[in-house]
C-alpha cells in the first residue's frame, strides 16, 4: 500500500508544540494514550448533512463531542491540523466475513429425508464444523442459532485491507451453509472481540448453495425444500411453545430446539433475512420466498437487480450491491480464449447497476462482496459514479444509507453529535481519482495503517475463464465456464455447445471442490445440470450429471495466470497493485 502523508500534531496543553511526525508513532510514544482529540481545519462531510467547509472535529472517550464551523478545540485535546484534509463517517462494509475463521465445508452426507425429523436425523453423521453449534439439532449449514460474534476474532492482518479502503465498520456474517447463522455489526479496531462489537445479532443470513459432501441437501431443489421445511416447522414450534405457555397442565413439554428459536425473530419480522442472490432468478426465487413466510428480506450481491428494480422498490426490499465488479478472467496474450460475451455484458453493466436502482427508487448499500484486491473497493465505487450515479448518493451507500438499512444508523454512519467516532481522514476526495485515506479512527482512536498481508488475492482460486470439455451420452461438448468466486460462492456463466446459461448455487471450498448448476441446451431442450469436481491450479475435472441421463465428466483448465497482462498470485488477472491486466475497452475505463 502507498505511503499516506502524515498528519501534523500540536499539543494543546500548555502551548507545547512537537514537530510533525505520524500521529500513531508519536501517539506510541506517550505513557498515556489520550482520550481526546480534535481535528481542526478540516472540511466535514457529515453525510447526515451539508458538508462545512472549515471546521472542527471534536472527539472524546470514543464518541463525537462537537463538530463545526466555531467549535474550539477544547484544552485537553490532542489537537491534529487537518489543513487540507477531508473528514468523513467511516465507511461501512455492509455485507463480509471479516474477522472470522474459515469455516469447514457445510456437510450433508449419510441418510436423506425430508422434514425436521429427516434433517436432525442427519446430524449423527456430520463432520465437526469451525462454525456450527455444537449442541443443535440439525446439520452444519443448516444451524440459524449459530452467531458471528461467537466466532469473532481481532485479526490485524484480516482487517489491514478493508481500513487501507476507509472502513471502519463492517457486517460480518458467518459465510458458508443454507440458514448460515447471524451477523454481527463489528468495529475494524483494536483489542479483544467482544469489544469490537457495535450490535448482535443484525440479521439473519440465507445462502442458496447445496450443502457439498453429498448428503441432504445437495441439490438446488433441497435447498428450497429444507428452507421451507424449516420455517414451516418454525411456525408449528412457536405455535407449541405458545399453547404450552398458556396453559401447559396436561401437555407434554415442548423439547427446546436452538434453531427453532432462532428463527422466531425472523419469522416475526423483527430481524432482517440477508439472501445472497445475483441473477435475476436468483432474487425472483428470494423474493417469493419472503412474501411466503413474510419476511423482512434484503438482497446481498444483487448483479442483476437492475432487471428486478420495479419488484424490488414495490416489495420494499432494499440491495446490498457487490462492489466485487467483474474483471477481465484472463491474460491479454493471443493464446487466450476471449471472454463470453455475456460476462462482457456483466462488465459493462456492474457500473452502471447503482444508478439504474437509485432511479428506481431501490435503497442500496455498497458491500465487499468477497474482494481481493482493496484498491477496488472505492475504485469501483468511483466506477459508479462515472456511470451515473450521483456522488452524494455513492457516499451515503458506503455510509448513512448502509446503517439505516442494518438498522444501526442512530450509532454509525454519519458524523453527529454522540454517535461513534469512526472517521476517514481522505487528502482529496473520497470518490474522485487521487483521493487517499491518510489516517482512522475507531472508536474515537487512531489506527495505524498497514498494508494488506501479501497474497491475499489468493483465495479466489476458481476465477477465470475455463476452457471445457464436457463428455455426455457418447458425445462431445466444447464449453467456457467464465467463473468468478466471492469467498465460498461461485458465479458466472457457461457458454459453448451446450448454449449459454447462468451458473447457480455455485459453492467451492478451500480444498478446491466445488460443486455448480447450469441450464444447458441438448437435443432434447433445456436441461439443468449439475457440474461437481476438484480445482488444482489451472485444471479443473469432475463429474456432471442431468436427471435422465447417464452421469457424464468434464475437464477443463484456464490459461496461465501468470503471463502476460497478468500476475502470478493476483485474482481476475489483475497486477498487484490492483489495475487490470491488458489494453482497456472504453466501457472499463
Amino acid at each position: 500500500m502507498a505511503s499516506f502523508p502524515r498528519l501534523a500534531c500540536v499539543v494543546g496543553v500548555a502551548g507545547t508544540a512537537f514537530s510533525a511526525v505520524p500521529l500513531a508513532a508519536q501517539l506510541a510514544s506517550q505513557r498515556v494514550i489520550p482520550s481526546t482529540y480534535a481535528i481542526t481545519n478540516a472540511r466535514l462531510v457529515p453525510v447526515s448533512g451539508p458538508a462545512i467547509e472549515k471546521g472542527t472535529i471534536v472527539v472524546r472517550d470514543g464518541l463525537i463531542a462537537a463538530l463545526g464551523a466555531a467549535v474550539k478545540a477544547p484544552a485537553d485535546a490532542r489537537v491534529i491540523d487537518g489543513t487540507g484534509l477531508t473528514v468523513y463517517p467511516g465507511l461501512i462494509d455492509a455485507y463480509s466475513s471479516v474477522g472470522l475463521a474459515a469455516a469447514a465445508p457445510a456437510g450433508g452426507g449419510g441418510r436423506g429425508g425430508g422434514g425436521a425429523g429427516g434433517l436432525a436425523a442427519l446430524v449423527a453423521n456430520q463432520q465437526p464444523n469451525a462454525g456450527a453449534a455444537r449442541n443443535s439439532l440439525h446439520p452444519a449449514g443448516l444451524q440459524p442459532e449459530v452467531t458471528a460474534a461467537e466466532q469473532l476474532r481481532a485479526d490485524a492482518e484480516a482487517f489491514a485491507g478493508p481500513q487501507s479502503a476507509g472502513i471502519t465498520t463492517a457486517l460480518t456474517a458467518p459465510g458458508s451453509g443454507i440458514f448460515q447463522g447471524q451477523s454481527a455489526l463489528v468495529n475494524l479496531g483494536a483489542g479483544d472481540a467482544a469489544g469490537l462489537v457495535i450490535k448482535s445479532p443484525v440479521t439473519q443470513n440465507i445462502g442458496f448453495v447445496p450443502l457439498r459432501t453429498g448428503g441432504y441437501p445437495n441439490s438446488l431443489l433441497g435447498v428450497w425444500s429444507s428452507l421451507r421445511q424449516m420455517l414451516l416447522d418454525a411456525q408449528h414450534y412457536r405455535d407449541e411453545q405458545a399453547a404450552y405457555g398458556r396453559n401447559p397442565r396436561g401437555m407434554r413439554r415442548p423439547e427446546v430446539d436452538p434453531s427453532m428459536e432462532a428463527l422466531q425473530p425472523v419469522l416475526a419480522g423483527t430481524q432482517p433475512v440477508i439472501m445472497a442472490a445475483t441473477t435475476k432468478r436468483e432474487i425472483e426465487r428470494a423474493l417469493d420466498f419472503a412474501k411466503e413466510f413474510k419476511l423482512k428480506a434484503i438482497i446481498a450481491g444483487g448483479g442483476e437487480a437492475y432487471e428486478v428494480a420495479d419488484r424490488l422498490k414495490a416489495d420494499g426490499v432494499p440491495v446490498l450491491l457487490s462492489l466485487n465488479f467483474p474483471h477481465r478472467t484472463a491474460a491479454a496474450s493471443p493464446d487466450a480464449d476471449p471472454d463470453p460475451l455475456s460476462l462482457l455484458r456483466e462488465r459493462v453493466q456492474a457500473p452502471k447497476t447503482p444508478a439504474e436502482l437509485s432511479k428506481a427508487g431501490v435503497r442500496f448499500a455498497f458491500e465487499s462482496g468477497g474482494i481481493t484486491t482493496w484498491g477496488d473497493f472505492l475504485a469501483n465505487a468511483q466506477k459508479a459514479v462515472e456511470a451515473g450515479l450521483p456522488a452524494d448518493q455513492a457516499l451515503r451507500a458506503l455510509t448513512l444509507g448502509s446503517a439505516e438499512i442494518l438498522g444501526v444508523a442512530d450509532r454509525v454512519g454519519s458524523l453527529d453529535v454522540g454517535k461513534i467516532a469512526n472517521l476517514a481522514v481522505v487528502r482529496g476526495d473520497l470518490l474522485g481519482r487521487g483521493g487517499r485515506v491518510t489516517q482512522l479512527f475507531v472508536d474515537g482512536r487512531p489506527v495505524t495503517m498497514r498494508a494488506p498481508a501479501a497474497g491475499a488475492g489468493d483465495a479466489a482460486l476458481a476465477t477465470g475463464a475455463w476452457t471445457t470439455n464436457v463428455s455426455l451420452d457418447n458425445a462431445q461438448y466444447a464449453v467456457t465456464f467464465a467463473l468468478r468466486q466471492a469467498g465460498e460462492q461461485l458465479t458466472g456463466t457457461l457458454q459453448g455447445e451446450m448454449g449459454t446459461g447462468a451458473i447457480s448455487g455455485g459453492s467451492i471450498g478451500a480444498d478446491g471442490t466445488f460443486r455448480f448448476t447450469a441450464t444447458i441446451t441438448l437435443k432434447e431442450g433445456s436441461e439443468e445440470a449439475t457440474f461437481a469436481g476438484t480445482l488444482e491450479g489451472n485444471a479443473i475435472r469432475g463429474r456432471v450429471q442431468i436427471v435422465g441421463h447417464t452421469p457424464g465428466n468434464f475437464t477443463g483448465t484456464r490459461p496461465e495466470r501468470g503471463g502476460q497482462g497478468g500476475a502470478r498470485g493476483t485474482p481476475n488477472g489483475t497486477t498487484p497493485n490492483g489495475t487490470t491486466g491488458g489494453a482497456r475497452t472504453p466501457e472499463e475505463n
